[in-house]
């Protein structure tokens, strides 16, 4: 059960990445928060990759059409969730934000019964239902004053969900086309891919349309090369557990992010959950358990 472990300890290093990157939407703006997660990761996840390939030695990749079309929409779909969660943040605290990405296995699962065919069972289904009501409670407004900002908050927090649901599935599909046999060394690889590709894409589309974000990010650099290796290193454990085991089991695990998440929040943005969104928290990481698990 190795990949219990590395889930495990992806969730800590994700949290303190996901803090550093929220100080820096002030100025960079959402997505120039997000290329830091991805340019600054870069070092660290090739550094990684040596050591892996190294320790490896005479390992054969195997390249093919599947594994570039898999890793392309694991990239694509990360980047578009890593940029939302940020607005989730900015709207509904670092907390709930965090309970709102959870959604993630239950849209999957919603997908693959609606145009897979794929089975539930009757506790998955139960799962879902205490999914949604833990949602419900996470997203809505203490205040009427404040139902557009819970609002988007939200959606923002559902829309991350979905697309990491995407990017999970398809950095798991990478992973096992490239080297199924060697977990590490395919998961390293696929993150130095996706990594290079997400810069490259993301820093381009910003030289264009938003200099000023490059200019921010590069200022803080020091905050920045601190997101780069916690991201980095929540990536190396997150992509080697999903090698080893299916990505809602993965996700099941990983919903001890939500209790770190709601401690983080209070200690490092003086945020407070109330009553009813601690058990709202409390009910969609249940949901998702049993929907992974059922």
């Amino acid at each position: 059960m190795l990949w219990i472990i590395f889930t495990a300890a992806a969730a800590p290093l994700q949290i303190a990445r996901n803090a550093l990157q929220r100080g820096l939407v002030g100025d960079a703006g959402p997505w120039g928060a997000t290329l830091v997660r991805f340019l600054f990761g870069l070092p660290f996840s090739l550094a990684t990759f040596a050591v892996v390939a190294f320790a490896t030695a005479g390992t054969a990749p195997h390249l093919s059409a599947r594994f570039a079309v898999a890793v392309s929409f694991g990239a694509v779909a990360q980047v578009a969730a890593t940029a939302a969660l940020l607005m989730a943040m900015r709207h509904s605290g670092f907390a709930v934000a965090t309970f709102m990405q959870q959604s993630s296995l239950p849209l999957a699962a919603i997908m693959g019964f609606t145009l897979f065919g794929d089975r539930m069972s009757p506790v998955q289904w139960t799962g879902l239902a205490a999914t949604t009501a833990g949602l419900l409670a996470l997203s809505w407004p203490k205040r009427e004053a404040a139902a557009i900002g819970t609002l988007n908050g939200s959606f923002y927090g559902l829309a991350s969900g979905l697309a990491f649901a995407v990017a999970l599935n398809g950095y798991r599909q990478a992973g096992m086309a490239l080297e199924p046999h060697h977990p590490i060394y395919s998961a390293t690889a696929s993150l130095c891919v996706a990594q290079a590709l997400q810069s490259m894409v993301l820093g381009a589309i910003l030289a264009v349309t938003r200099p000023q974000a490059l200019l921010a990010v590069a200022a803080s650099w020091r905050q920045s090369l601190g997101a780069g290796f916690f991201g980095t290193a929540a990536s190396v454990f997150w992509f080697s557990a999903l090698a080893m085991a299916p990505a809602g089991q993965v996700r099941a695990v990983g919903v001890i992010e939500g209790p770190l998440a709601a401690a983080a929040g209070r200690r490092l943005f003086k945020e407070r959950m109330s009553l009813r969104q601690m058990l709202g928290g409390a009910a969609t990481a249940v949901g998702v358990v049993m929907t992974a698990l059922g």
